[in-house]
């Protein structure tokens, strides 16, 4: 009996050693007396992760323990993310990681030469440093692109991979950026002078020159915030993000859903192929900050969140500086603002899975309804934004609807942000009239073609925006004016080949992409993705099987990656048919 009762005393489960306790309270605090807050598992996550470069199953065990989560819950939500390294019993830590990204403008720079080149290079086999293949890190202006632990090394050559392993990166200077004035040019400059931190607007320089007037003025009652929503309204700012839903609209609607009501600003910028957030975000992150307050203020918000991806790490530390400068000077009453971090998945750019991943959790899309501008954190009515949806905002008020809505092209209106890469003379950010045609933006904003090279195709959207032939180089880009070719302009990355690449290589390396980063929570996408890219390597194609993929992923997925997924396959059917027959 004495022997029953002493066996069933006992806890179940693992066990945190008291060691393993320690080392977890030293990194994320003392356990408050109303416990730990459960949506920062993902930022307690981090600090472990940083701190012995993967996360210790004991180490997850004596978390589990001190947040009162179950250590299953800790475990699945760990293992969701690419960026986090989960580790068994004495396993040693991974050394140093260097990722090489193998998105489609780094393929076509090179990375697979440099894949092949570095492991050998960096002495992989001692165990010290080990070579990765990554997803797109948000450098395609500067392909191939490297990221050497957390520092980021563009156009990445050996022997800059190996500079970046012995230094420290250089610090950023301060210099005052006015995006509005770079109106119909180029943002980004030419790749000889591509530098890895250019110089930046920091809290005083940005003040001095007029910053937070405007969000002041509205706080203090100065400004009429039913004024401002109509200058957004009639400047047709839409959504930046991809979904380009008008933001004075949005505004108003969240703005009549019953407190409290949150924020949630998206600058989880994965689509590859896409670098205008980080362009601005590391020039001038208090344009951004400005138009948050703004819309919090009209909106009657009290709580933001800013969730940044991991990747942008220089991007991170730039923005908690000059936000810790905001905080503790506030020019006026500021909304409660955190900043939070993903972890590496692409998926966590759709806006529910974003909201997922700040609560903490695995960032799987919801299905919807209820949409979460009703229902969005913490159940609560979110105001979700792209970061540079509210970028602009500054500029629109204050200089007038009609400066926005006066740019324009071919009947479109405003001003495009249009990321370009691949086989052009001067990629980069170019801040162009709303519905240009693609050969408009090689010709005028990007010196042309390279040397040897002619326009062959090019992709409008990014990875999930199609494909288009050279012969459709006259058609506006903008959104709603590539539906009608199974095309969409999403976040207005615009990815160019020659005649030197084959569509169908462009095709399955963003169906790889698709597969690597689906979070698999709905076969079809889970599934499909990973059985189209088998059968997109085949040389000849089984259009009638890839077809019903096609169907069944477009049709049945719950978030956009899966339905989007088809778009390449299909554009390789119906303007690339001979590649694949």
């Amino acid at each position: 009996m004495r022997e029953r009762i002493r066996r069933k005393s006992k806890l179940k489960g693992r066990q945190p050693d008291e060691a393993a306790l320690v080392e977890v309270r030293t990194l994320i605090g003392a356990r408050p007396a109303e416990g730990h807050r459960r949506d920062l598992l993902i930022e307690h996550l981090h600090k472990l992760n940083d701190a012995f470069r993967c996360l210790h199953d004991r180490h997850l065990v004596a978390l589990a323990r001190e947040m009162n989560i179950p250590m299953a819950e800790v475990y699945e939500v760990a293992t969701f993310y690419h960026h986090f390294e989960v580790v068994r019993g004495d396993e040693a830590a991974p050394g140093l990681t260097v990722r090489v990204c193998d998105g489609l403008a780094c393929e076509l720079a090179g990375a697979r030469d440099l894949l092949a080149r570095l492991p050998e290079l960096l002495g992989v086999e001692g165990g010290d440093v080990r070579v990765i293949a990554a997803p797109c890190i948000g450098r395609c202006e500067q392909a191939p692109a490297v990221a050497v632990d957390r520092q980021a090394v563009p156009l990445a050559t050996t022997a800059k991979v190996l500079q970046a392993l012995k230094s420290d990166p250089e610090e950023a200077t301060v210099a005052y950026f006015d995006a509005a004035a770079f109106a119909e040019k180029s943002i980004s400059p030419l790749p000889g002078a591509i530098e890895r931190m250019p110089a930046f607007t920091d809290y005083a320089t940005y003040r001095a020159h007029g910053g937070y007037a405007l969000a002041s003025a509205l706080v203090n009652g100065e400004e009429d915030a039913e004024a401002i929503i109509k200058t957004m309204e009639d400047s047709g700012l839409r959504g930046l993000g991809g979904a380009g839903f008008p933001a004075g609209r949005k505004w108003r609607i969240v703005r009549d859903q019953p407190a409290p009501r949150l924020m949630a600003v998206n600058i989880d910028e994965g689509e590859p192929g896409t670098f205008k957030d980080r362009t601005y975000l590391e020039r001038d992150p208090h344009r951004f900050l400005e138009g948050l307050v703004v819309a919090a203020q009209i909106v009657g918000i009290e709580q933001c969140y800013i969730y940044l991806r991991d990747e942008y790490h220089d991007c991170r530390a730039l923005l908690e500086t000059e936000l810790a400068r905001l905080q503790a000077d506030p020019p006026c009453a500021l909304p409660r603002i955190e900043l939070r971090r993903g972890a590496g998945a692409y998926i966590c750019g759709e806006e529910s899975a974003m909201i997922e991943s700040i609560e903490g959790k695995r960032g799987e899309p919801r299905m919807r309804p209820p949409y979460i501008a009703q229902v969005g954190l913490f159940g609560r009515p979110t105001l979700e934004h792209n970061f540079e949806t509210l970028y602009w905002v500054r500029d629109i008020v204050e200089k007038g609807a009609a400066w926005f809505s006066g740019f324009g092209r071919h009947g479109r209106k405003g001003l495009r942000s249009f990321s370009v890469s691949g086989r052009v003379k001067h990629p980069g950010v170019k801040l162009a009239p709303a519905g240009i045609t693609v050969q408009e933006l090689i010709d005028e904003y990007c010196g042309g073609m390279l040397d040897g090279h002619s326009l062959y195709a090019y992709l409008p959207g990014g990875a999930s925006g199609g494909i288009l032939p050279a012969r459709m180089n006259d058609i506006p880009l903008d959104f709603d004016t590539l539906q009608p070719y199974g095309c969409f302009i999403g976040s207005a990355a615009v990815m160019v080949l020659s005649q030197h690449d084959r569509a169908r290589d462009a095709a399955l390396n963003v169906m790889r992409f698709f597969e690597h980063e689906s979070c698999g929570q709905c076969t079809p996408c889970r599934v499909g993705t990973a059985k189209a890219a088998a059968l997109m390597h085949a040389p000849v194609w089984d259009n009638a099987t890839l077809e019903d993929l096609a169907q069944v992923m477009g049709d049945a997925s719950i978030c956009g990656l899966g339905q989007a997924a088809p778009n390449p396959i299909r554009c390789i059917q119906q303007y690339f048919p001979e590649e694949v027959a």
